[in-house]
């Protein structure tokens, strides 16, 4: 049994911009524009609010100076057309939980517990528990006795199932059953993927002082990753360190 306490953020999707596409639409209307950022998602988003205005070649220089006023301005609708794909794993179903509850402009593929056994999982440790020798003792006797009649159910419950022909079918009746019993610091891995729009949304909810610890933990992760990616449309962010030296993450722009 393996107790984590950090969790990993891994961008592992950005877009792609079609240039002989856009140099085409330009063409059919006359036009001619240019960017000075190679960023897909930087690019996309100023190319959206210029249509919104025809405003090619007119304005704003820079990808920053136009994104910038954008931001501003509140024009939040324009920034739903940067897409990033992020990976998160070592974090808890307490985490997960509360990450779902983010609904318009993200997209979930989680970690099944009734395909995947859990007999060799890890166990996410809050900062608070892990401080205090006492309450260590406590978590981990209480995540080791759960893990341990999770194993025991598994095989009791494929015993009670040997009669089903499809191993695979067998082992999900198993697992699905004997994971009522794994508690909510199980260890799991999450797929996201979010457009800018709802990715500041996030931050400003879950970077945020009154925030749970863990998703506030991630939240700066993610933050930190996006800003390295894309600082035009993000770097308005600032993260701070609280007295209890936790972070969190203010933006003069809220709810754009």
């Amino acid at each position: 049994m393996n107790i984590v306490h950090e969790p990993r953020v891994y961008l592992v999707g950005r877009q792609i911009v079609d240039d002989a596409e856009i140099a085409r639409f330009l063409s059919d209307q006359g036009l001619a524009w240019s960017t000075d950022t190679e960023l897909g998602a930087e690019t996309l988003c100023e190319l959206a609010g210029r249509v919104c205005y025809m405003s090619f070649g007119m304005g704003r220089k820079t990808n920053e100076e136009y994104l910038g006023n954008i931001i501003d301005m509140r024009h939040g609708s324009v920034l739903e057309h940067a897409v990033w794909n992020l990976l998160i794993t070592g974090v808890s179903r307490t985490f997960t939980h509360e990450m779902v509850r983010h609904r318009a402009g993200f997209g979930y593929s989680q970690l099944s517990q009734r395909y995947v056994d859990e007999s060799t999982a890890d166990f996410v440790e809050p900062a608070c528990i892990a401080a205090d020798a006492e309450l260590h003792t406590i978590w981990s006797e209480s995540i080791r006795q759960a893990h341990e009649a999770y194993c025991r159910l598994v095989a009791g419950l494929e015993r009670k199932y040997q009669d089903e022909p499809s191993g695979t079918l067998r082992r999900k009746l198993a697992r699905q059953a004997a994971r009522s019993v794994l508690p909510n610091a199980t260890e799991t891995k999450i797929f996201v993927t979010g457009n800018g729009r709802a990715w500041r949304h996030f931050i400003e909810s879950r970077a945020h002082e009154h925030a749970e610890v863990e998703i506030r933990k991630v939240a700066i992760q993610i933050l930190r990753v996006l800003q390295r990616e894309s600082p035009a449309l993000m770097g308005d962010y600032k993260i701070e360190q609280l007295a209890d030296g936790s972070e969190v993450a203010q933006t003069p722009h809220r709810k754009v």
